[in-house]
């Protein structure tokens, strides 16, 4: 077997372990990091959107020796808008230009074609009203809504309402990064782009169900042991599924970084580069998410929970009287009961509370005359009365 593999199985059986949910401070503080610099670039640059979305013209020129520079420029001089130009894969121009009616297109296609030296049959034009853009706009900020409404209640009826609003805020994180990266980048948006957006966020919401489901499984006997917290608990089956997540993630974002590649790099444009960088972008987002938020979220909405509180305030209790020399915590036991990753590497994966002699047995044992027996079986010739 592998490392990985032997590693994978270490998890699964709780023999190994690390403490995600103890560690939730630094994994919010980065999502706050990376949502802040995604609502920065998308209110300082903002998307571009397409002409799907706006309306306008789309120009593809034959192969030519203009420069993407020279012909941006062209294209603004006889529209009087802003153009995007961007070189095909077989040297062609594709040049997109927001705002346009059919009148003004076909004005601006004669003088386009004459300042690149072209027929104006050469020059072929795609024209998008304004009004179907707005169609499309409304169609995919609707199906979002429906999509999102339909995971909470799904998630509400199988889980709970608390894994179900976990799930709701990790699906949210991965849509604003997502946003956020293509108003960076500077990515035209189309239909492409919503496409690949609804694929990752069915993605996420895939892999953070498969962890929430190893989670409930774990802690749905809570009540009946007396060894683990909740958050100890839903650790070790957040870190169950840690190798299945990560396997699942890296094999499909190596495809998807091929088609980036070839359609940005190849190619130079069109929806294979669309949908390309909302996928690889979205995959990665909600891997993190689904790993490093969706469970930690859940503890933290559980730990007010009146039950929940009792459980973990026993738990800590009975650890601190069978160890009373550590009874500061194990490991860092944290404010909320979720134990360091030390401690919970050693657990064995059966539930059941391991024996705890009484309190006072180790004090009645220290009071005997000659203090207590050693290693020997009893009726042991060391412990025979003469």
């Amino acid at each position: 077997m592998s490392r990985i593999g032997e590693l994978g199985a270490k998890l699964y059986r709780g023999e190994a372990a690390y403490d995600f949910v103890g560690r939730r401070k630094i994994w919010y503080l980065v999502s706050v990091i990376m949502i802040a610099i995604s609502l920065a670039g998308l209110g300082g640059k903002g998307l571009f959107m397409g002409v799907e979305f706006q309306g306008g013209a789309v120009f593809t020129t034959p192969p030519t020796q203009v420069s993407i520079e020279d012909a941006r420029s062209m294209a603004e001089e006889a529209t009087g808008n802003d153009a995007r130009v961007q070189r095909l894969g077989n040297d062609a121009l594709r040049i997109t230009i927001t705002g346009l009616d059919t009148e003004t297109s076909n004005a601006a296609r004669g003088e386009l074609a004459q300042d690149l030296g072209l027929e104006t049959g050469e020059l072929n034009a795609e024209l998008v009203g304004p009004s179907w853009g707005d169609q499309m706009t409304s169609k995919a900020l609707t199906g979002m809504v429906i999509f999102l409404v339909l995971v909470s209640v799904y998630l509400a009826i199988t889980f709970e309402w608390r894994m179900a609003l976990a799930a709701l805020a990790a699906l949210l994180h991965d849509l604003v990064i997502t946003v956020g990266v293509y108003a960076l980048v500077g990515f035209e948006v189309t239909p492409g782009t919503v496409v690949g957006v609804l694929t990752i966020l069915g993605y996420s919401l895939y892999d953070t169900v498969v962890v929430f489901d190893k989670v409930n499984e774990n802690t749905r006997t809570l009540n009946k042991q007396n060894r683990w917290t909740f958050a100890e608990l839903a650790n070790r089956g957040l870190n169950a599924t840690l190798i299945r997540s990560v396997n699942t993630s890296v094999v499909a974002l190596l495809p998807v970084g091929g088609l980036l590649i070839i359609g940005a790099g190849l190619l130079g444009g069109g929806m294979l580069k669309d949908i390309a960088l909302s996928l690889f972008v979205g995959l990665a987002a909600g891997t993190y998410s689904s790993i490093m938020l969706a469970t930690p979220i859940v503890v933290d909405l559980k730990k007010g929970q009146p039950e929940v509180k009792r459980h973990d305030r026993r738990v800590l209790s009975k650890r601190a009287k069978a160890d009373p020399g550590d009874a500061e915590g194990r490991d860092a036991v944290d404010e909320d009961g979720a134990e360091g990753a030390a401690h919970t590497a050693d657990a064995q994966d059966d539930p059941e509370p391991a024996e705890v002699a009484p309190a006072g047995a180790a004090a009645a044992t220290a009071s005997r005359p000659g203090g207590p027996r050693t290693g020997r079986a009893r009726g042991g010739s060391a412990g025979r009365r003469r």
